[in-house]
């Protein structure tokens, strides 16, 4: 019996009607890695960056009387009733500095990185009315926190320059060549305040205790630093467990450096470098491994 043995011809699919990646609307990519920062991303959305930053900035001191000189006015009573409480009434030493100096300078720095922890530490939970209707890279959101507070802390800081240059005038502090490591100690601190945040932030989806045990940590955290008081007066046995928390050096450097008064080694200001850019690469882990799936929890 005869078959047809004809052999059939397989279309040839033309190259020139291969399509390119600019003719599709949606393209549908594999999720980035757990170490990712998504800096590409992060660049596309910069508008909405600039709008949260904005929002953040903004909302700080709407439906109030003196709007931004709140940012003056906080560090000022701060800085007057640590130099009545510690320093008239505890009498503890600042290293023969002047007292509204001294605690002006780690009340403005301290308040930077604890402004930055809390309200990144919640990013999660406050947004999440937000992030379960539209994309947008989540890692904005943090991203936002810590730059407006970096305003915040610059204002801050144009005041404790002010009172800086008085005394410097008057010859009662001395600073030095170290006042150049001023941009890497924001820069780690900012660091810090980001990792830590991030990290409680993809803990209190599921922990809401997290979120009361935040305050208070944050307290004990601040007395375990050298901002009300110079490291030189802590007694041996005390110091050698402050000297591992990673912010003191960070603190001493500055006082040092513009100062002239401080406990400085540059192999502290290294510890703290390493451990911010240790902490800020595992935090960015377990926060972008809890984005994806903090809505079924939240």
């Amino acid at each position: 019996m005869a078959t047809d043995s004809t052999p059939t011809e397989t279309p040839q699919v033309s190259s020139d009607s291969a399509f390119d990646d600019d003719d599709w609307d949606l393209i549908i990519e594999p999720h980035s890695s757990l170490l990712s920062l998504q800096l590409g991303e992060v660049w596309r959305y910069r508008d909405l960056l600039y709008l949260f930053t904005r929002r953040d900035i903004v909302s700080f001191y709407k439906q109030t009387i003196l709007g931004p000189i709140w940012f003056f006015i906080q560090p000022i009573f701060t800085t007057l009733v640590y130099v009545l409480v510690f320093g008239k009434i505890a009498g503890l030493s600042t290293d023969g500095l002047p007292q509204i100096l001294f605690y002006l300078c780690g009340i403005t720095f301290w308040n930077y990185f604890s402004e930055c922890f809390n309200k990144t530490a919640t990013v999660f939970k406050d947004n999440a009315p937000l992030f379960g209707k539209v994309y947008f890279p989540r890692i904005i959101s943090p991203l936002s926190i810590v730059i407006s507070n970096l305003l915040r802390f610059a204002i801050q800081f144009s005041l404790f320059l002010v009172i800086f240059v008085w005394y410097w005038a008057k010859g009662e502090i001395h600073p030095n060549s170290m006042v150049m490591l001023f941009p890497i100690i924001v820069f780690t601190m900012a660091a810090m305040g980001l990792g830590f945040g991030m990290l409680f932030s993809a803990m209190t989806t599921k922990y809401r205790d997290m979120v009361f045990l935040l305050t208070f940590g944050v307290q004990l955290l601040m007395y375990a630093t050298p901002v009300i008081y110079p490291f030189s007066q802590m007694p041996e046995s005390v110091a050698k467990y402050l000297a591992w928390n990673p912010l003191a050096p960070l603190f001493e450097a500055t006082r040092y450096g513009f100062l002239g008064a401080g406990n400085f080694t540059s192999l502290g200001i290294i510890y703290s470098v390493i451990f911010a850019v240790v902490l800020f690469l595992f935090s960015t882990v377990i926060f972008n491994r809890v984005e994806r799936t903090f809505m079924d929890t939240v």
